[in-house]
C-alpha cells in the first residue's frame, strides 16, 4: 500500500475516509525542517548555502513515515497545494532521502486537490506529477531572504537601539504602515464645519428632511458654512422664504454583488462582521477545509469551477426561485500576478448545504462557513434593482436650494442573502420619500444647523490593514495573517477595540528603519521584490540571481551602520520625531527648553525595557520627565518632575516620586555619595499623589521580618514585588530560592503573623509535591470513538482542556468548552501526542504486512 503524506492528522482522517484500506495515511504535523536560529544557515559566501535542521518534534513523524516506507515502498506527498505545501513535500522527500528511508528507484509522486472532496482527491490520486521545483526555489528564495535580513538587521537594532526586538523583510513594512497613520492622526487639525438640515412637510402633511445645498444663488462646499454666526444666517435665509418643489427625478439603479471570497476579503469581512482577527479566521478555515466543507483558504484567485458555479444556480433556484438566477452565470477574473497563489476562490465544497446541515458544532466554525457560503450564493445572484430619488426644493429668487434624497428596492436579488460589511460608517439614502410634485409648496416645521468637525484617518483594523498590504503589493495570502500576527507579538503594536495602536518602540524602530535602511523598508522597493518571488515561481527568473543582487546591497547598507554610535541614532530620531514630539508653542518660546528647571533641553530617552519617554539633560539634578508623544498627551499628575516632599522621618526627606517603571518613595536625596537611597514602588491601587508620610515611611521599611520558621529558624519575610505582596522563606528576599507564597491584600504585608504566614509558607511547600488542586470536570463527551477510555472538557488553572486517560490536550483560546464535539477533542487528543511523542496505543499492533494496524496509525 502506498504512503499518503499530509500536513494534519485531521486532513489524514478526512482523506482516509476517501481512499480506504488500500493506503496508508500520515500527517507530518508541518514543516518537518528549518533553518536553525544561527548564524551561518545562509551562507552567502557559498552560493547561499542553506543549512537545514530536522525539528525535535519532527523526528519522531519522519521515523514513522519511513518505517510505513519499509513495508510499501511508495510515496505519495498529498500536501497544500500552493507554496508553503510545496516546500513541506520537499523538505519530506529531502529528509527521507538523507536517512536512507527512500531508494533510487521508490517512486515519489505529488498530488494536489483544491477541496478534499472525494471526486477531488479520487482525480488527484489519477494524475500525480512530481514535486514543483519553481514553487520551491520560490520558497527558498523567500527563506533566505527571510533569514538574512532578521539575522543581520535584528543584531543593528539590538545594538543601536535599546529595547529593539527584532526586524522582519516585511513585518517592517507592514510596522511601518501603521506608524504612519499614526503620525498622520498625530498631526492632524480639526475643521469646523456646519449643515444645515430641514424637516419640510408636503400639502398632504407627510415630513421629509432636506439638507441645504445652494445659499445665495452659490453651490456650497465642505467648508462655505466655517462657524455658527454663518449658520445663524443661512437659517434665516431659508426661514425667510418661502420654499416649493423645484423638481422631482427619478433614476433606475442596480446594485451587483462582491465576487466570492480569496484570503484578504475573507480576513477583512470576517474582521467587520464577527471582530475575528486575521489569524483566528484562518485557524478557522483551516478546519473547515481539513472537514472537507471549504476548498483551499490561501489564495488570491475569485474564479469559480465550472461545475461549482452550476451547483450554485441550481441552489439559488431550489432555494429562493428562478427570478433570483441571472441569464448567464457571472464570470469573475483573477487579479493575481503570480498564478501560484490563484487558486479557485474560498468556497463551500458542497453548495447545496448550508451552515444547519455540514455537522458542525463549533460555533466560530459555524459562523464562518455561512459567510462564505452566503457570498459564494450572492455572487451567482441576480443584481438588485433600485430607484433613486432626488428632490430640489427652493426659493422663487433661487438663493436657496435644499435637497432631499431617498431610495427604495424594488427587487432584492442578492441582497436577499448577503451584503458586504464597510469599514467605515457612511450616510445612507436608503429612506423612501414622500410622493411630492414639482411647483408643490413646502411647509418649514423645522430648520436645524449642525457642528461637524473633520475627523483624522482611522486607525487600521487587522482587516483593513491586510487590505493596504494587498493594495502596496507586500505579503502573499499564505503569509498576510502571521505578519499581522508577528507585529504584535513582537510588542511593536497593540490591539484595542479591533484597532491597531503602535507602541513607542514600534515608533522607533519604524523611524531607525526608515533612516537608515530607508530602501529596505520601502513600500516600492518590497513589492518589486514580491513581484521578483513571483517570477521565481513562474520560472522566469533565476533564483540565486534574486538573492545575489539583494545581499550586495544590503550587506553594504549593514556595514554603514557599524559605526554608529547609540547616541547619533539618538540625536536622529529627536531631529526626525522633533515636530511630532516637540511641536511649536503659541507664544513662540523654545518646545524644547525643560519647564521645570527653565536650562536643560529635552530630549528623547530610552529604557532598556524598549519603551521612550521625554526628559531633561539637567538629569539627574533636574528629573522632569514626561510621556513619550507631544505635551498633553499625558494625564495630569499631582506628583510635581522634581517629585512630592512628604515630611521627614529620621532626619531624612521621604519623597514620592514619578518613574519610568511607575511611582515610588524614597528617603533622601541622590547625592555624589548616595547614588541609589532607598527606594519602594507605591503598590497598584493606591493613587501615588495622595501617599501620606507615614504610609511611605512603612512602604520604605519593608521587607518586613516576620520571624524564623518553628522549625529550622529560617526567616519568613513579607514584601511586595512587581508581581503584588507575598511571603519570602529564606535567608533574605534577594535570594533566588527558597518559597515564594502570594499574600491576598497589601495590608496583609504588614498585619500577617507568624501562625499564618508558617500555614501559607507550609502549604505552597506542601503544593510542590502534589501539584495543584484537581481540575473541575466541565462536561464528558463519553468514551472515546475508537480507543475506549472517558472523554471529558476540564476547568483547568490555565483555561479549559481535553482530558482522556494520561493525555490533556489545551481547547483552543477561540472555541467555547461548551461547543468542543467527541470529533474535536479526538482530534486535539491526537495532535497533543503527536507533539509530546506518546504513542497511541493502537499503535502497539506488529507494523509487518498487515493493513489494520496501518489504517489505524494513519488516524493518529
Amino acid at each position: 500500500m502506498p504512503v499518503v503524506v499530509v500536513e494534519s492528522p485531521a486532513k489524514a482522517k478526512t482523506i482516509n475516509k476517501y481512499l480506504g484500506n488500500d493506503y496508508t495515511v500520515l500527517a507530518s504535523y508541518g514543516h518537518v525542517r528549518d533553518l536553525p536560529p544561527k548564524n551561518g544557515s545562509v551562507d552567502p559566501d557559498e552560493d547561499f548555502l542553506m543549512k537545514w535542521e530536522v525539528a525535535s518534534d519532527s523526528k519522531k513523524h519522519i521515523k514513522a513515515i519511513a518505517d510505513a516506507l519499509k513495508d510499501d515502498p511508495a510515496l505519495i506527498l498529498a500536501t497544500d497545494p500552493d507554496r508553503e505545501g510545496e516546500a513541506i513535500s520537499w523538505h519530506l522527500e529531502e529528509a527521507l532521502r538523507s536517512r536512507k528511508a527512500l531508494k533510487k528507484d521508490t517512486p515519489v509522486s505529488r498530488v494536489v486537490f483544491n477541496a478534499i472532496t472525494k471526486s477531488a482527491v479520487t482525480e488527484a490520486m489519477e494524475n500525480p506529477r512530481e514535486v514543483d521545483q519553481d514553487l520551491v526555489e520560490a520558497y527558498l528564495a523567500r527563506r533566505a531572504l527571510d533569514y538574512l535580513v532578521g539575522f543581520n538587521l535584528s543584531p543593528v537594532l539590538w545594538r543601536k537601539l535599546p529595547g529593539a526586538r527584532s526586524a522582519g523583510r516585511v513585518q517592517s513594512v507592514c510596522l511601518r504602515i501603521i506608524v504612519e497613520r499614526e503620525m498622520e492622526i498625530e498631526a492632524f487639525r480639526a475643521q469646523e464645519y456646519w449643515t444645515v438640515k430641514a424637516q419640510l412637510a408636503t400639502p398632504r402633511g407627510q415630513v421629509l428632511e432636506a439638507r441645504l445645498t445652494v445659499l445665495g444663488g452659490e453651490k456650497l462646499e465642505k467648508f462655505t458654512i466655517g462657524d455658527e454666526t454663518a449658520a445663524e444666517l443661512a437659517v434665516q435665509a431659508i426661514n425667510s422664504r418661502d420654499l416649493t418643489v423645484q423638481s422631482v427625478e427619478a433614476k433606475p439603479a442596480s446594485r451587483n454583488p462582491s465576487a466570492p471570497f480569496m484570503t484578504s476579503t475573507l480576513q477583512q469581512e470576517a474582521s467587520r462582521k464577527f471582530g475575528y482577527g486575521a489569524r483566528q479566521t484562518m485557524q478557522l478555515a483551516q478546519r473547515l477545509y481539513e472537514a472537507g466543507h471549504i476548498t483551499y483558504m490561501r489564495t488570491d484567485g475569485i474564479d469559480m469551477a465550472p461545475e461549482a458555479v452550476t451547483a450554485a444556480r441550481d441552489a439559488i433556484r431550489d432555494r429562493y426561485g428562478a427570478s433570483y438566477v441571472p441569464e448567464k452565470p457571472r464570470i469573475y477574473k483573477n487579479k493575481a500576478k503570480n498564478a501560484q497563489e490563484a487558486h479557485e476562490c474560498i468556497r463551500p465544497t458542497n453548495l447545496a448545504a448550508d451552515a444547519g446541515t455540514i455537522g458542525v458544532s463549533d460555533a466560530d466554525q459555524k459562523k464562518l462557513y455561512d459567510l462564505i457560503w452566503k457570498r459564494t450564493l450572492a455572487s451567482q445572484m441576480e443584481g438588485a434593482r433600485l430607484e433613486r430619488t432626488v428632490v430640489d426644493i427652493g426659493s422663487a429668487d433661487g438663493q436657496v436650494m435644499l435637497r432631499a434624497t431617498g431610495q427604495v428596492v424594488l427587487f432584492d436579488g442578492f441582497l436577499k442573502v448577503y451584503e458586504e460589511g464597510r469599514d467605515d460608517v457612511v450616510d445612507d439614502d436608503d429612506k423612501v420619500l414622500p410622493q411630492v410634485m414639482q411647483g408643490e409648496p413646502m411647509d418649514k416645521r423645522q430648520v436645524t444647523p449642525e457642528q461637524h468637525f473633520t475627523q483624522p484617518p482611522p486607525r487600521y483594523t487587522e482587516a483593513t490593514l491586510v487590505k493596504k498590504m494587498e493594495e502596496i503589493g507586500i505579503g502573499r495570502p499564505s503569509t498576510y495573517a502571521s505578519i499581522v500576527t508577528t507585529i504584535q507579538d513582537r510588542g511593536y503594536v497593540r490591539k484595542e477595540k479591533n484597532r491597531l495602536f503602535p507602541e513607542d518602540k514600534g515608533r522607533l524602530v519604524t523611524v531607525f528603519l526608515t533612516n537608515y535602511f530607508r530602501r529596505y523598508v520601502g513600500y516600492d522597493f518590497t513589492a518589486k521584490l514580491e513581484d521578483e518571488l513571483d517570477d521565481i515561481t513562474a520560472g522566469e527568473r533565476e533564483w540565486k540571481d534574486v538573492l545575489a543582487r539583494f545581499w550586495r546591497d544590503f550587506s553594504a547598507a549593514i556595514a554603514e551602520t557599524a559605526d554608529l554610535r547609540i547616541g547619533e541614532v539618538l540625536d536622529k530620531i529627536n531631529e526626525v520625531l522633533e515636530p511630532h514630539l516637540f511641536p511649536p508653542n503659541e507664544d513662540g518660546s523654545d518646545p524644547r527648553l525643560c519647564p521645570n528647571c527653565g536650562a536643560g533641553r529635552l530630549s528623547m530617552r530610552t529604557a532598556r525595557s524598549g519603551g521612550a519617554f521625554i526628559g531633561c539633560s539637567n538629569y539627574p539634578e533636574c528629573r522632569y520627565t514626561r510621556a513619550f508623544g507631544p505635551p498633553g498627551t499625558e494625564p495630569e499628575s499631582g506628583i510635581p518632575p522634581e517629585g512630592k516632599l512628604l515630611g521627614q522621618d529620621e532626619g531624612d526627606n521621604i519623597w514620592v516620586h514619578k518613574g519610568r517603571f511607575g511611582p515610588y518613595v524614597q528617603r533622601g536625596e541622590v547625592t555624589e555619595e548616595i547614588k541609589k537611597p532607598p527606594r519602594q514602588g507605591v503598590p497598584d491601587g493606591w493613587e501615588p499623589a495622595e501617599v501620606s508620610l507615614e504610609e511611605a515611611v512603612k512602604l520604605l521599611a519593608l521587607p518586613r521580618l516576620i520571624g524564623p520558621h518553628p522549625n529550622d529558624g529560617v526567616p519568613i519575610w513579607a514584601n511586595i514585588g512587581r508581581y503584588g505582596p507575598y511571603l519570602k522563606y529564606a535567608e533574605s528576599t534577594s535570594f533566588k530560592g527558597g518559597i515564594n507564597a502570594n499574600l491576598e491584600t497589601i495590608d496583609e504585608v504588614w498585619e500577617i503573623g507568624m501562625n499564618r504566614a508558617v500555614q501559607l509558607i507550609d502549604e505552597k511547600a506542601a503544593s510542590r509535591g502534589r501539584g495543584r488542586a484537581a481540575a473541575k470536570t466541565l462536561k464528558e463527551l463519553g468514551d472515546h470513538p475508537d480507543r475506549g477510555g472517558m472523554v471529558a472538557i476540564m476547568d483547568g488553572k490555565y483555561g479549559p482542556y481535553v482530558k482522556w486517560e494520561k493525555v490533556n490536550a489545551t481547547i483552543p483560546k477561540e472555541t467555547k468548552p461548551e461547543d468542543v464535539t467527541m470529533e474535536m477533542a479526538a482530534t486535539l487528543i491526537e495532535e497533543r501526542e503527536a507533539k509530546s511523542g506518546k504513542k497511541p496505543a493502537r499503535k502497539k499492533a506488529a507494523p509487518k504486512k498487515k493493513a489494520a494496524p496501518k489504517k489505524k496509525k494513519a488516524e493518529t
